[in-house]
């Protein structure tokens, strides 16, 4: 069964920032486009980012230049580095792997982070 793992939430003062981190198991982690998305309480979830299998990147408007999707292939894992946090990035973070050729789409269990002073 495929698992991915999320790790690296938390609480942070805005302005601060935070790295989280996706490991994956069981999938052929290279062929997948691996994602960010969050859901805050009382919101639809949205995508924060994604990188595809050759790395090629896509961001919300609301976190370019703030925060950096990447993934190290030898090591199963997505990061997502989030800087300058604001208050309004709060919310339950989920890890995503897509395989569109047989519309494939994992979940991981999130991880919360909550900006605050």
């Amino acid at each position: 069964q495929v698992q991915l793992v999320e790790s690296g939430g938390g609480l942070e003062q805005p302005g601060g920032s935070l790295r989280l981190s996706c490991a994956a198991s069981r999938i052929i982690f290279s062929i997948y486009r691996m994602g960010w998305y969050r859901q805050a309480p009382g919101k639809q979830r949205e995508l924060v980012a994604v990188i595809s299998s050759g790395g090629n990147t896509n961001y919300a408007d609301s976190v370019k230049g703030r925060f950096t999707i990447s993934r190290d292939n030898a090591k199963n894992t997505v990061y997502l580095q989030m800087n300058s946090l604001k208050p309004e990035d709060t919310a339950v973070y989920y890890c995503n792997a897509y395989f569109a050729v047989r519309d494939y789409h994992y979940w991981g269990q999130g991880t919360q982070v909550t900006v605050s002073s």
